[in-house]
């Protein structure tokens, strides 16, 4: 009582306010400077790992191929880990032998020489029913489905990464999305924290405002226009507006839908392996759904 009574007492000569004012003012100023230590923790995070990625990315080749089946794995880690099931159990490693073959087959060399990505999909899922049966139910359908989806997710979410940057112009074609990517996740979080008001989608992502979506779309619109101008020859006005608002939106989907998954687990972060950002996946969400939107879709010639 007389450690609490002297806190109190240090917060009113400190900060200069009647006693019944104290503790939410204090828990303001805390969260305003932690949130200050998290934002800049969060772009020296960027700008080392960024400038480090955009490097590898220019590089191409197998520097790039590996540094993406590094991140698909520590991707799958986090996947794993996420819903609670042991990273070097049988099940799980199929799933990292799957991930690492669906990001592998948009390498040409290789995928002359192994089994076409169906074939692949159903070996995956067989082996996964499979084991629920040799594992009695102690790894069940909910495990085996939980870990067939985040291969699919993961692998083919980081294959579509690769394919992109192998195709002919694939270095312009993969700088463009992820500029646009990485212009929508500035244009809403900077407005968002300034000033955002209107909810986006509070159920699941309770930061996220509607101010910031649309900043965030409109960024992205002008990085594409930017390209645009750079490369005439390669990307008409018209296709950088739909690339611009078409990446725009599935970005922030797969941010949301990141949001959606960890709020069912009950975390914050998937990993801490980037300071300020949390995981790999935390990182590469929208990532894993702008680069196979893009390519399914067709927004760029492929």
């Amino acid at each position: 009582m007389v450690n609490k009574s002297l806190e109190v007492i240090e917060a009113h000569w400190l900060f200069d306010l009647p006693y019944d004012q104290i503790v939410p003012t204090a828990a303001k100023k805390i969260r305003r400077a932690l949130g200050g230590i998290r934002l800049k923790q969060r772009l020296v995070t960027g700008l080392i790992t960024g400038s480090g990625f955009i490097g590898m990315l220019i590089l191409g080749g197998y520097s790039f191929a590996a540094l993406i089946v590094v991140l698909a794995f520590i991707g799958y880690y986090e996947f794993v880990r996420m819903n609670q099931l042991r990273v070097f159990h049988p099940p799980a490693i199929i799933g990292f032998i799957s991930v690492l073959y669906f990001v592998l087959i948009a390498e040409s060399s290789i995928r002359a020489a192994v089994p076409i990505a169906e074939t692949m999909i159903w070996i995956t899922l067989f082996v996964l029913l499979m084991l629920t049966v040799f594992y009695k139910n102690k790894f069940n359908i909910d495990h085996a489905a939980n870990l067939f989806i985040g291969s699919i997710y993961i692998g083919f979410g980081f294959h579509f990464i690769l394919h992109i940057r192998l195709l002919e112009d694939g270095l312009f074609w993969t700088l463009l999305l992820f500029a646009c990517i990485w212009a929508t996740d500035s244009g809403a979080y900077f407005t968002g924290w300034a000033i955002g008001k209107r909810k986006l989608w509070p159920a699941i992502s309770p930061k996220k405002t509607v101010e910031g979506a649309i900043r965030g779309m409109l960024f992205s619109v002008v990085t594409a226009i930017v390209f645009c101008i750079m490369a005439p020859h390669l990307l008409h006005v018209i296709e950088a507006l739909w690339i611009g608002v078409f990446v725009s939106i599935a970005g922030q989907l797969g941010d949301l839908i990141q949001s959606a998954y960890k709020r069912v687990r009950g975390l914050k972060d998937t990993g801490v392996i980037l300071p300020g950002h949390g995981g790999i996946l935390d990182r590469c969400d929208s990532w894993l759904i702008v680069f196979p939107f893009v390519y399914v879709f067709s927004l760029i010639p492929l």
